[in-house]
């Protein structure tokens, strides 16, 4: 497993419901959820915060605050993390990203909504095939190695029914690359 004798720090900026779903298939919480929503705010998955340390940071924190809530060797993924980590954090730490665009294929879908991207283009028709990425976190924008990846063909009539389907790929996705990796590949 990915964190075997290693702390795991999970971010998110939305609902905390892929770490959840992750959690709850790979047999593994996060020893820390951090996110930039207030505390108390109703789109926090509920069982996150009875089952997780959850720290709460401001909306975009500062390089400081990233080194206060991380522990040194600790592995750390982001899901749906809508910060750009520091690049000094990024060297530092040993960082992972699901990116819920098919950038091994298509390098422009980098950075956010490329799900929206694919359709709102002048032709959605050259993006025949939709996928998610995990790849390593390095201080340019969904630049780093490629680690593992998911696609299938675009048969989607758009966004409507695209993200939901990418919501599980997803979850399907982080519990391979936790699960059936051996920690030293990466």
């Amino acid at each position: 497993m990915l964190f075997d004798n290693k702390k795991w720090i999970a971010f998110f900026s939305h609902t905390g419901n892929e770490i959840y779903n992750v959690s709850k298939r790979v047999g593994r919480f996060p020893d820390r959820v951090v996110t930039n929503l207030a505390p108390g705010d109703k789109s926090i998955n509920k069982e996150i915060t009875k089952r997780v340390d959850v720290v709460y940071v401001k909306d975009k924190p500062a390089v400081e605050d990233y080194r206060r809530i991380i522990w040194d060797d600790a592995v750390i993924t982001l899901h749906g993390w809508m910060r750009v980590v520091p690049k000094s954090i990024c060297k530092e730490n040993t960082i992972y990203n699901l990116h819920p665009g098919l950038i091994s294929k298509y390098p422009e879908l980098r950075g956010a909504d490329p799900q929206r991207r694919v359709f709102e283009c002048e032709y959605p028709d050259n993006y025949s095939r939709v996928g998610c990425v995990i790849h390593r976190v390095i201080p340019e924008v969904d630049a780093g190695e490629i680690l593992i990846e998911r696609s299938v063909n675009n048969t989607f009539a758009g966004c409507s029914t695209l993200i939901p389907y990418l919501h599980g790929m997803a979850t399907e996705l982080w519990c391979d690359f936790i699960n059936l990796t051996p920690r030293e590949n990466y």
